[in-house]
């Protein structure tokens, strides 16, 4: 039996290329996706490991948005270096926010990755390891000369001997400088699409730290014989309380996991595309070895007539499948290589280059390659093995053998319980306030799915019967034999479109997620867009608070108000309103973990009315020590007007009474809103964040625009935006977004496509003789073809309608779900989804065309004579 299944999968190897390609393309999305996490775990764990001491000296907290201080005096630095089991110690300048001018005016980077500078040094890293170092040029000397790291001389489009000018947030950090030389690691490696610039140590605490002879932290290299741990000993012994002493090793650790982290969702997000390509191509395999063991009921009758029992027959097939898995788990493996290549040039493109760091293959990828592809190889063979036990062994003697098929009234049943569980599941998901609703609907969303699967047979009459209506008007008897070729196996098709149903009802939902984010965002905008222009950072970051002052100047400007952001902590056990102390374990209802942070915002008091806030509880007044608290805050945490906050801010606990609890207004950019009084005596950051300009009664609005857009001509890191402009900006990252998932979900549609290619290319060798008798009877070639494409646009539009009416159903269901989050608009995209309705037909199309040219290639008698 063993060779029997064997020379049987050879002698079918054509005819289960297309469902080898399946896995193949599914497991190269899933080794892929684990290369190239591991990649980036190497690639974030070697950076951090070349980017700190042995020790680090740093201020026990801080914020890298803050102006810099320097925290570590040079005589604790010149301390610190006499420890006995330091062997040097080196004061270090480091400043987040400081951005390279490209040639083409624009910053480089500054979407997530960090724009970094500092002092340059000799000082090596933990382990004696090479950190960054000079590759090219000469160090930085006094204070018109600068270094900055390879990849953003590049990127920029610098070479040594340039002048680069540098932005920043602090005034006296924007400059023009020579560029002297090119920083990078030795041993290679990337700052991960982080920007550097490089300054002369003293020239660094001139520009960053006001001349002050400090650092903002230190590097403590430990002396022959001296452990970390042990070294940290030594220098925690001698700081302040206001400094800390960490091991480098801990210090990376920490700073690599907290990224990691950060960019987690990656792998889930595109593991779960993987999945879906996984499941489409679970489809194709199903209908692939349903096809040939119905051709091969009369071979598998034989095999039982001459003594093979049905176990014996059952696993023969799933050795075919087995081996179809091990082939496309290796094939799938090799392009999983190439599609972490991909992967990298990706999310490089979005800014977060690997480029240094070389594909990283663990033991878990291979593992996990030959895992999935036979798991899901033999689970989707498992059911059309299994029916190969009803064939009876007197079968062989018959010239019709088929096998026996199961009733579609039973599957329509079954189908129809699933969907009303998973509608049922869904209610209870969209219940307010319901626990654990996004599980609940993440199953009825499951359920419906499989439902509408397995009662799709049934479902396709009528559809098919309505479309065959319309090949018989239009296309005559060729469309009549097209319609009751698709009726005639019901099962197959409805499992053919039904891959393509999956694809598209993610691609319907998504449109409709898509449109309805945006619409909401325009909804949001028009609703609370305050004055005339808003002046943001393209980064989200803050910016200098000299530009208040220069738009305010500006002809035409009538007021223009500020707002700034920071972030401070809940106190500790912090009291609510109801007096309680969280002794019993609450918060209190306004307190949170200690250390949780809690953004705010603030404004002038006389200014609050401009940000058109929606009161809610209580009366709105920004006057020292109030403060206004947004709606989602308010609910989470069960505030009311009247309560008091407990926060640590950086000049030390304080309590705020809650004025008010406003709407959600997208124009506030934390939590919790304060007067400006308020937030300069808790010593928050002293940077704007966000400049609201109202233009002059009377003045052209549009010249004032232009002019406020010119004179910060000198910010490129700065915009100026209408209502229009902003919104517009708001929308960019959603249609992104979206973008990123359909060309992932393209990869499940390309597999759909495959299995109508599939499914038509093994009925037209199931259907030769009958080819050959219509060829025989007067069918002629072209409407051979035309017969065959029909069949494959009906299938399509099958998948299309199913995938058009659930996705439709299923984007309803999400936007309400997500309503309290602030997306409260729904937006069907009439237009796209029709788009799509018209893509199937063009896949419907193309997708015959090799198997109708297959079917129009054979000679009449050669099929006629075929058994």
């Amino acid at each position: 039996m063993l060779r029997y299944a064997l020379r049987s999968l050879l002698g079918r190897r054509l005819r289960l290329l297309m469902s080898t390609l399946a896995v193949v393309l599914g497991v190269a999305f899933v080794a892929g996706t684990l290369v190239f996490s591991a990649t980036l775990d190497r690639s974030f764990t070697s950076l951090f490991d070349a980017t700190v001491g042995d020790v680090v000296v740093e201020p026990v907290s801080g914020d890298s948005a803050r102006r810099p201080e320097a925290s570590v005096s040079q005589a604790l630095v010149e301390r610190l270096a006499a420890l006995p089991g330091a062997a040097r110690a080196d004061g270090r300048v480091r400043v987040i926010g400081v951005y390279v001018v490209g040639t083409d005016g624009k910053p480089v980077g500054g979407f997530g990755p960090p724009a970094i500078a500092g002092s340059v040094g000799d000082a090596p890293a933990a382990h004696g390891a090479s950190g960054l170092t000079l590759l090219e040029g000469r160090d930085p000397r006094g204070l018109g000369e600068i270094v900055v790291d390879e990849a953003t001389a590049e990127w920029a489009g610098y070479s040594i001997g340039d002048q680069v000018p540098l932005v920043s947030a602090f005034d006296d950090a924007s400059l023009t400088a020579t560029l002297v030389g090119l920083y990078g690691f030795p041993d290679g490696g990337s700052l991960n699409g982080a920007t550097f610039v490089g300054l002369d140590p003293q020239v660094a605490q001139q520009v960053f730290l006001g001349g002050a002879d400090g650092w903002t932290a230190a590097w403590v290299t430990a002396a022959p014989g001296t452990s970390q741990d042990e070294l940290a000993a030594q220098v925690a012994a001698v700081l302040p309380d206001d400094l800390q002493a960490v091991t480098g090793d801990d210090a990376a650790q920490e700073a690599a996991g907290h990224l990691l982290r950060a960019v987690s969702f990656l792998t889930t997000f595109l593991l779960v595309f993987a999945g879906i390509a996984l499941v489409v191509g679970a489809f194709l395999i199903v209908n692939t070895f349903s096809i040939l063991v119905a051709q091969r009921s009369r071979e598998l009758a034989l095999l039982r007539a001459l003594g093979a029992s049905r176990r014996q027959v059952t696993a023969s097939v799933l050795l075919e499948a087995l081996a179809m898995g091990l082939v496309g788990g290796t094939a799938g493996l090799g392009l999983g290589l190439l599609t972490a290549v991909g992967l990298k040039a990706l999310f490089a493109a979005l800014g977060l280059d690997l480029s240094g760091q070389p594909l990283v293959v663990t033991w878990t990828t291979p593992v996990a390659a030959y895992l999935v592809a036979v798991v899901v190889t033999v689970t989707a063979a498992l059911l059309p093995a299994l029916r190969t036990t009803r064939i009876p062994p007197v079968a062989a003697l018959r010239d019709d053998v088929a096998l026996p098929e199961g009733s579609l009234r039973r599957r329509a049943v079954l189908g129809a319980l699933a969907v009303l569980a998973g509608a049922g599941l869904v209610a209870l998901g969209l219940v307010p306030g319901a626990a654990h609703h996004w599980w609940w609907l993440g199953l009825g969303v499951l359920a419906v799915l499989l439902g509408t699967t397995a009662a799709a047979p049934l479902l396709a009459r009528p559809l098919l019967r309505g479309l065959g209506a319309v090949y018989a008007r239009t296309m005559g008897t060729t469309g009549r034999l097209a319609a009751l070729n698709t009726l005639r196996q019901p099962r197959r098709t409805a499992g053919t479109a039904s891959a393509l149903m999956i694809g598209l009802t993610v691609a319907c939902t998504l449109a409709i997620v898509g449109a309805s984010a945006k619409a909401s965002v325009d909804a949001a905008v028009a609703e609370s867009f305050p004055g005339d222009y808003l002046v943001s950072s393209a980064f989200g970051a803050p910016f200098s608070t000299s530009l208040a002052g220069r738009v305010a100047a500006v002809d035409g400007v009538g007021e223009v108000v500020r707002e700034r952001l920071d972030r401070i902590a809940w106190a500790p056990e912090a009291a609510g309103s109801d007096g309680s102390d969280g002794s019993d374990g609450s918060d209190g209802g306004t307190g949170e973990a200690e250390g949780e942070p809690l953004p705010v915002a603030a404004t002038d008091a006389e200014d609050a009315d401009v940000l058109r806030l929606t009161v809610l509880d209580g009366t709105v007044s920004l006057e020292p020590g109030l403060a206004v608290v947004q709606q989602t805050l308010a609910d989470e945490r069960g505030i009311a007007a009247g309560d008091l906050l407990d926060v640590v801010t950086p000049a030390g606990p304080v309590t705020w009474e809650v004025s008010a609890v406003v709407e959600d207004n997208p124009m506030i950019f934390a939590d919790v809103l304060v007067g400006t009084g308020t937030y300069d005596a808790a010593a928050l950051l002293q940077q704007d964040w966000l400049l609201v300009v109202l233009v002059a009664d009377g003045a052209d609005v549009a010249a004032v625009g232009e002019a406020v857009t010119d004179e910060l001509a000198d910010q490129p890191t700065v915009t100026v935006a209408d209502q229009a402009e902003f919104a517009a900006a708001q929308r960019e990252p959603i249609d992104r977004t979206v973008l990123m998932i359909y060309a992932l979900l393209a990869l499940a549609l390309l597999i759909a496509v495959l299995g109508i290619v599939n499914t038509l290319a093994l009925s037209v060798t199931e259907r030769t003789r009958e080819i050959g008798m219509l060829r025989a009877i007067g069918l002629s070639r072209a409407g051979l073809r035309r017969m065959v494409t029909l069949e494959s646009v009906a299938i399509a539009v099958l998948g299309a309608l199913l995938g058009l009416v659930l996705g439709t159903v299923f984007g309803v269901v999400l936007m309400r779900a997500l309503a309290d989050e602030g997306l409260e608009v729904i937006a069907v995209p009439v237009g796209q989804l029709l788009a799509f309705l018209v893509a199937a037909v063009l896949v419907g199309v193309l997708a015959a065309v090799l198997p109708a040219r297959r079917a129009a290639r054979q000679e009449v008698l050669t099929a006629l004579a075929t058994e």
